[in-house]
């Protein structure tokens, strides 16, 4: 085999992906809001890998600033509490947005619900214009709609881009039989399949997300957020977190 066929270690295994943030991924050890220095640090990962070559789309949550499923719970209309949600989404997408433009990082806030002001409207061909220009784009407000998680919006959206794979950050380094944090015996899965997640109640992403991973075959990889450098360990291939296919 000649020298230019052996791929480098720097070569991304991936050409386009969608990264998966919770809300509470910003707030770093705060109680609440977003923490700057893990916005920035978040920023300089999808940097390295843009670096690479690696087109990124991003959909973020807003769990940190209002969570709509917890209010609808306390008594408020579910839908009310849904729009109040995706709103939230909007403030950590420019949080972010102002993050990766501080390093160097052409950046474009989409958002399903209209705000002219602040972002643009999600345009399919638009938004996957940016991403083949090298622009981060950020989804925000999630499907648009209520009663449909950031989960859900994530894999809508990673479809309609084409990207090749959905890359969950989380606080654990992947999947695990039960929560590692309060269960000292669970076992981590390397692979696991999407009928298997479904299966046994495995909290990776809500039932519909999954589903939807599942009958369009968009695997989905799960790995450690806080740990520095882990995206771009993803990209390039490393076996790390837990992937989820068929």
């Amino acid at each position: 085999m000649s020298s230019d066929t052996v791929p480098s270690p720097s070569t991304p295994i991936y050409k386009r992906v969608l990264l998966k943030l919770s809300g509470e991924a910003l707030m770093g050890d705060q109680q609440f809001g977003v923490d700057p220095a893990v916005a920035t640090r978040i920023a300089l990962d999808v940097r390295a890998i843009q670096s690479l070559g690696v087109e990124t789309a991003i959909v973020i949550g807003g769990g940190n600033i209002f969570r709509g499923l917890a209010a609808s719970a306390r008594g408020m209309d579910r839908a009310t509490a849904d729009y109040m949600g995706m709103l939230a989404t909007v403030i950590n997408a420019l949080a972010l947005q102002d993050a990766l433009e501080q390093q160097d990082v052409v950046t474009r806030v989409v958002t399903a619900i209209e705000m002219r002001a602040v972002a643009e409207p999600f345009i399919r061909r638009r938004a996957i214009r940016h991403l083949e220009k090298g622009r981060v784009v950020i989804f925000a407000a999630g499907t648009g709609n209520p009663y449909f998680t950031t989960d859900t919006a994530a894999a809508l959206r990673a479809m309609e881009i084409k990207a090749e794979v959905i890359l969950k950050g989380t606080k654990v380094d992947g999947i695990y039989s039960a929560d590692p944090m309060i269960d000292p015996h669970a076992t981590k899965y390397t692979n696991i399949s999407y009928l298997q997640v479904l299966e046994r109640q495995l909290k990776v992403m809500d039932a519909t997300a999954i589903s939807l991973c599942m009958d369009n075959k968009l695997p989905i990889v799960v790995f450690n957020l806080r740990q520095p450098g882990s995206i771009g360990r993803v990209v390039l291939g490393d076996p790390i977190g837990t992937t989820v296919t068929h």
